[in-house]
Parts: C-alpha cells; sequence; structure tokens
C-alpha cells in the first residue's frame, strides 16, 4: 500500500493556486502580438474610409456651390463677378477644416470651382487630390473613384 504524502499534495495545490493567480508572460505577449496585427490591419482601413468620406463630402459641397453659381448666372445673365458666399457646408465644422473653396476661373458664360484639399487630407488624398466642378458639369479629376 502506498502512502501519500501530504507535503506533496500540499505543495501542488500550493502550486496550482499560484500559477491561477494571473498570466504567464508567453501568455501576455501572444496577447500583445495578436492586438498588433489587429491594429495593423484596421488602422489603414479606417484611414482610407475617412479619406473617401471627407471626399465625399467636399464633392457635395462643390455640387452646392454649382447650384448657387447657376442661380447667380439666372439672376445676373453671367458667371462673372461671382464669389462663392459662405455655406453651411464649407464651415469648418463640416469640410472647411478639410478643403479650401474658390472659383478658378468666373466668364460670362463658363466658371470653374475647385475644392483643394488642406491639412490631413492633403497627405492622405494623394489619388485625386484638388477636385473641380464646371457649368457643363465636368468634374475633374477623372481618376477612377474619386467622383
Amino acid at each position: 500500500m502506498k502512502r501519500l504524502s501530504l507535503a506533496g499534495s500540499d505543495a501542488t495545490a500550493a502550486l496550482r493556486r499560484r500559477r491561477s493567480a494571473g498570466f504567464t508572460l508567453i501568455e501576455l505577449m501572444i496577447v500583445v502580438a495578436i492586438i498588433a496585427i489587429l491594429a495593423a490591419i484596421a488602422l489603414p482601413a479606417y484611414t482610407s474610409y475617412i479619406t473617401r468620406t471627407k471626399r465625399a463630402a467636399a464633392e457635395g459641397c462643390l455640387s452646392e456651390h454649382a447650384n448657387y453659381m447657376e442661380r447667380y448666372y439666372t439672376t445676373n445673365l453671367s458667371y462673372k463677378g461671382a464669389a462663392l458666399p459662405g455655406l453651411d457646408c464649407a464651415s469648418a465644422q463640416r469640410t472647411g477644416a478639410n478643403y479650401q473653396y474658390g472659383v478658378a476661373s468666373a466668364t460670362t458664360a463658363a466658371y470653374s470651382i475647385t475644392a483643394t484639399p488642406i491639412n490631413a487630407q492633403l497627405t492622405r488624398d494623394t489619388q485625386c487630390g484638388t477636385l473641380s466642378i464646371s457649368q457643363t458639369g465636368t468634374r475633374g479629376p477623372s481618376t477612377a473613384g474619386c467622383w
């Protein structure tokens, strides 16, 4: 008949309690590695999404400015002398912190309005850059995905 030593079973129980009290360094490093991999995938995708969203907002604001220019033409029978109004879409809370709007040219029968990226949008949106629209509805740049 075998005799069990109480001292041995007490030591084993104490060792089990100590191991279950926390994480090992290996377990912690595995979790950190998983989080780093997920962040490396998610952060560029999120940044790209934000850039495209801000570009779409600028496109909408350009369309509002084009509508204003058409109303101006209806009243004055010319685009000459038109200045862009302070529309809500161009405010700093909406798109004004990311794009600067201006009339590139305005003649009697033609105009061109631009939205130039500024601040962080300038460095992020290298695919499209400056957006524009004319009186004929021609939009630039013609790169796929910009408009």
